[in-house]
């Protein structure tokens, strides 16, 4: 049985089939199908695409945009309320421990 033969694309192919994915907002099946190419390969290339993408932005020490300012403080926000969940569930254990040993 013969091997199947890999099919090599360009790197500019990859590069516009990833922008396609990543700028049109569409699912990875919808443009893998679209374009032929099987959807873990794209996925491959997606994210190959948005690491290069996130290490051009701290090369060129880009400022975060609006959104991406907007996210941070809703993270910071949601790990700092996580933060008091964990203490106050530090403490109860303590106390209900406390109180099992009398």
């Amino acid at each position: 049985m013969a091997k199947a033969k890999r099919r090599q694309y360009a790197p500019e192919y990859r590069r516009d089939a990833a922008r396609l994915v990543i700028d049109s907002g569409r699912s990875l099946r919808d443009v893998s199908q679209e374009l032929g190419i099987n959807h873990e390969t794209l996925r491959a290339w997606v994210l190959a695409e948005r690491a290069q993408e996130e290490a051009r932005k701290v090369a060129e020490d880009e400022p975060l945009s609006f959104n991406e300012r907007f996210e941070l403080e809703q993270l910071r926000r949601k790990n700092a309320e996580l933060e008091k969940d964990v203490e106050f569930l530090k403490k109860a254990a303590a106390f209900f421990a406390k109180d099992k040993n009398r």
